[in-house]
């Protein structure tokens, strides 16, 4: 029988919650952290953030679930599984921040969003999809096209953080849906892993503000809503949908970043970014889910 992936945090609420709740709570945090993230640019160097993001979740992980027994008890298989995603974690994370020191973080989501339609779509062939598509990569196409002049090297970061996202989610199902694998055991390897391969990247970039509490705080915090609360709740959510399901509704992140960054960071869209914003939420809004993955 496949181990149930929210073993050790079952309560009432847990049980009984759609899995779309859980989707609303990590797309809002997977914007919110970054969010906060960008205030401490001016501080600390985007790797630096994220070695504090990775290392405070890493940390909490390790604490709450003590990862290292379920490692143990693993296969060959299922530690290289979960060994492959903590290492996407480590490149994701600090790419992102890259590309967010670039760009805003609308238009960084709404890239991040193409490689998820293309997950959300694969395999089906109806008309309806293929119009999904299509309007994703314009919407997508628009927003490049309204900052690239001024932001070539941010737009090269913010599609390669889209790839990575892209693995993230499929590393991210594949360890929920597996019968060795507790869910968020496995997140709690991987991210204990992704602390280990982001401290040589990252780890130096923070050694000028070990002495400023008030900066690791703020970064620990930026751990706690970037990396466990939203990735906990992409495990709940992914154990109980298909992995086309969690694509589709992720694909409403652009349009949350797009409020998360007015809100926090001031950042107001261009009236061309919000037909671009649009367009892909509008490709959500047409695709059909029509096969189980």
């Amino acid at each position: 029988m496949r181990a149930d992936p929210i073993e050790g945090v079952k309560t009432v609420v847990v049980d009984k919650a759609p899995p779309e709740l859980y989707l609303i709570v990590s797309a809002l945090f997977h914007k919110l952290g970054p969010a906060f993230a960008v205030l401490l640019f001016a501080s600390i160097e985007p790797v630096g953030v994220a070695w504090l993001r990775i290392v405070a979740a890493g940390a909490i992980f390790a604490l709450w679930r003590r990862p290292w027994r379920a490692f143990a008890a693993l296969g060959r298989a299922p530690r290289r599984l979960l060994v492959a995603w903590g290492v996407v974690l480590a490149v994701m994370n600090p790419t992102f921040y890259a590309a967010l020191e670039r760009l805003p973080l609308g238009t960084v989501a709404a890239i991040e969003f193409l490689p998820v339609i293309l997950l959300a779509v694969l395999g089906v062939t109806t008309p309806r999809n293929a119009a999904a598509l299509a309007l994703a990569v314009t919407g997508v196409w628009i927003l490049a096209d309204a900052r690239f002049a001024g932001e070539p090297v941010g737009f090269v970061l913010a599609f390669a953080n889209a790839g990575l996202f892209a693995l993230y989610i499929v590393l991210a199902h594949r360890v929920a849906r597996h019968g060795a694998i507790v869910g968020i055991d496995g997140l709690a390897v991987a991210m204990v892993v992704a602390s280990l391969v982001i401290t040589p990247i990252g780890g130096a970039a923070v050694v000028p503000v070990l002495g400023e509490p008030a900066l690791l705080v703020a970064g620990i915090c930026v751990g706690i809503t970037s990396s466990v609360v939203p990735y906990v709740s992409d495990q709940l959510a992914m154990a109980r949908v298909k992995r086309s399901t969690y694509a589709l509704l992720v694909s409403l992140q652009p349009a949350t970043a797009a409020a998360v960054g007015v809100l926090i960071l001031g950042q107001f869209p261009a009236a061309i970014e919000v037909v671009g914003i649009g367009l892909v939420v509008a490709a959500a809004a047409v695709h059909r889910d029509a096969e189980a993955v």
